[in-house]
């Protein structure tokens, strides 16, 4: 049966995104360290040799390891296309300081609506923002 082990970001500046992920989102670095020549992640994401890359795991109060960050330097990296074909959905029990954080930030924050339940009445929030990679985040929030 599969079962997910993590989500993996490229980000061009792993302290810039810390700064997200870690001060705003509330993650936790399980470990950080500089990729060997041989890693995988060359072939798997098709990086060209000349890149560097340093590697950093993320864990949350309940779960260990469930987002990575692969910072790449030494090439530019593209931004992800529009319209945006990922995401990452993200359970944040306090969306109303993230988003004051990450507008503070001066990133791009998608209005909040309400999400709706299978009887079409609101279950609970929605809120997104495109981190400076270009990947969307999206948080939610169910009622209780």
């Amino acid at each position: 049966m599969p079962m997910l082990k993590r989500i993996n970001l490229c980000v061009a500046d792993m302290e810039r995104s810390l700064a997200i992920y870690r001060d705003v989102l509330g993650f936790t670095v399980s470990e950080l360290k500089a990729s060997l020549p041989t890693s995988y992640s060359y072939p798997v994401f098709q990086f060209p040799k000349e890149a560097k890359l340093r590697f950093a795991t993320l864990d949350t109060p309940t779960q260990q390891r469930t987002l990575a960050l692969t910072e790449v330097t030494g090439v530019t990296l593209p931004r992800p296309p529009l319209p945006h074909m990922s995401a990452v959905v993200i359970n944040c029990d306090d969306m109303d300081a993230v988003v004051s954080k990450v507008t503070a930030l001066g990133l791009h924050v998608v209005p909040e609506q309400p999400l709706p339940g299978p009887d079409g009445k609101p279950k609970g929030r929605e809120v997104a923002f495109v981190d400076p990679d270009g990947h969307l985040i999206v948080l939610y929030k169910l009622f209780t």
